[in-house]
């Protein structure tokens, strides 16, 4: 017979402090898409403050709305390059079609 595996923390082993600003920076990562390749990085809502707008669907993301934000990995751009993306938008932005400005006026169809 076999006994149980304890799962006890050893008391010897000290854990890390967290990194409040790591936290409030998000978590940053490079993704691969058919445009190339793109750093990308999760925003809390704890650390949303501003209001920008979605690329994706042209709304308005609202402070404290988790969001991603993201920039080309290979040296394309800069930090002006940055774009904050919904994260729903910025999964779904390979099936959709670029969204187009109008004006009020504008015909909506034709």
């Amino acid at each position: 017979m076999v006994s149980p595996r304890r799962n006890h923390a050893r008391r010897d082993a000290v854990p890390e402090p967290i990194d409040l600003e790591r936290v409030k920076r998000g978590v940053e990562g490079v993704q691969a898409w058919s445009d190339g390749e793109w750093q990308v990085r999760n925003i809390p809502s704890s650390a949303a403050v501003k209001a920008y707008r979605c690329p994706g669907c042209d709304q308005e993301i609202a402070p404290g709305v988790p969001h991603l934000v993201a920039w080309p990995a290979d040296g394309r751009g800069d930090l002006a390059d940055r774009r904050h993306w919904h994260t729903g938008c910025w999964r779904a932005r390979e099936r959709r079609t670029p969204n187009i400005q109008r004006s009020r006026s504008a015909p909506r169809y034709g």
